[in-house]
């Protein structure tokens, strides 16, 4: 969960001035009140998937008169320019407690009724422009070279001031062997990142983040019913698609006699899907010439499967708004007759006063993954 002080996780479960706010910024900026044009908003919204490429999507609808970008550089133009928005609460001192949304690379404004009507812009987090900035000629990674800096290297020459933050010393271990980025950029750096065992994004401040999946147990807000509760519709469903409970994970390479191998499954007897139980043996596979040894090929594996903890059981509810929530906060779902810890995948931040959160859980559950 994005850091908000107790005040503001109080104050969201009652009656409350909601405040948000879109500015157009220059690109490359980070922290969480950057330096723009504040836009006249009328309605929109963030959507933030932490199961997609990209996680973090707006779509505002803003005051179209005199916005309408009419030279390369107007403020709304495509050519690089960013929208960071906000959504927070005003107390009844006047003090406002902001929560950043993130920066948003601008896509595409339209504007239905020209001249002076509004217009409505979509913009997409930084790693769009990971996405569209393939490789003109490729790169050769040596065997010492270290992830860190293959990322840098790869993620600086689209972004050159680009903050990179990894949770631990992953970004010093070495190659092991040369490889070549051919011209997908973003490919090249996904398997890298997901051989690694981590997950990667573009954070609230800016700052592309690579971590390994959280696995805390302990809820960050209660989503409830009744005296104090924000829960306002749910809606629950069960099905087997894409559940798998094991994963296979190989290199792949021709420099190595016994390419690297693991098998990391679900053996918790108390879970639903524990391997070899009433749901049998569903493993995924997964391959990579980034796994160099068994040991990495297993914490890839082990990742892979720690992200599919609790299906195939999911929910969907709307409530009054908490936009310090994001994906993989463990949140406890709370309606007549049960209680339950679920995480979030995706969530929809409205940016107006008037309109619910919505939001997409898996069931949480706590399994033990074992080595075959």
């Amino acid at each position: 969960m994005r850091p908000v002080s107790a005040r503001f996780l109080r104050t969201v479960r009652g009656s409350h001035e909601v405040v948000c706010e879109a500015r157009v910024v220059s690109p490359g900026q980070t922290g969480v009140n950057p330096t723009g044009t504040l836009l006249s908003l009328l309605d929109g919204d963030v959507e933030i998937d932490g199961t997609a490429d990209i996680r973090s999507t707006i779509d505002i609808t803003i005051n179209g008169r005199g916005m309408w970008p009419t030279q390369a550089s107007s403020l709304l133009t495509p050519y690089g320019n960013e929208i960071h928005v906000r959504r927070g609460i005003r107390y009844g001192n006047g003090t406002t407690e902001w929560v950043s949304l993130g920066y948003h690379r601008i896509n595409t404004p339209a504007q239905e009724q020209a001249p002076d009507g509004p217009i409505r812009v979509a913009a997409t987090d930084r790693m769009w422009g990971l996405i569209k900035g393939r490789l003109v000629n490729p790169i050769q990674f040596g065997p010492t070279a270290t992830l860190g800096f293959i990322v840098s290297t790869l993620v600086r020459e689209v972004y050159p001031s680009a903050v990179i933050e990894w949770d631990d010393n992953t970004s010093l271990i070495p190659l092991s062997r040369s490889l070549t980025a051919e011209e997908e950029r973003f490919e090249f750096l996904a398997d890298l990142v997901q051989s690694a065992g981590k997950i990667w994004y573009w954070d609230h401040r800016g700052v592309l983040v690579i971590r390994k999946p959280p696995q805390t147990t302990n809820p960050a807000f209660t989503v409830s019913h009744g005296a104090d509760g924000v829960l306002v519709e749910l809606s629950r469903e069960l099905t087997d698609e894409e559940v798998y409970n094991g994963v296979v994970a190989t290199g792949e390479a021709a420099d190595t006699a016994y390419p690297a191998r693991a098998v990391v499954v679900d053996t918790n007897p108390q879970s639903p899907t524990r391997w070899g139980g009433p749901f049998g043996k569903v493993p995924r596979f997964y391959s990579s010439p980034f796994l160099y040894t068994d040991t990495q090929a297993q914490a890839a594996a082990a990742a892979m499967l720690t992200r599919s903890l609790g299906l195939p059981y999911s929910v969907d509810f709307s409530m009054v708004p908490n936009p310090a929530l994001e994906p993989y906060d463990p949140i406890l779902v709370t309606y007549p007759g049960r209680s339950e810890t679920h995480v979030i995948e995706r969530l929809t931040v409205p940016l107006t006063a008037s309109e619910p959160m919505t939001a997409s859980t898996r069931e949480q559950t706590l399994i033990a993954l074992g080595v075959i």
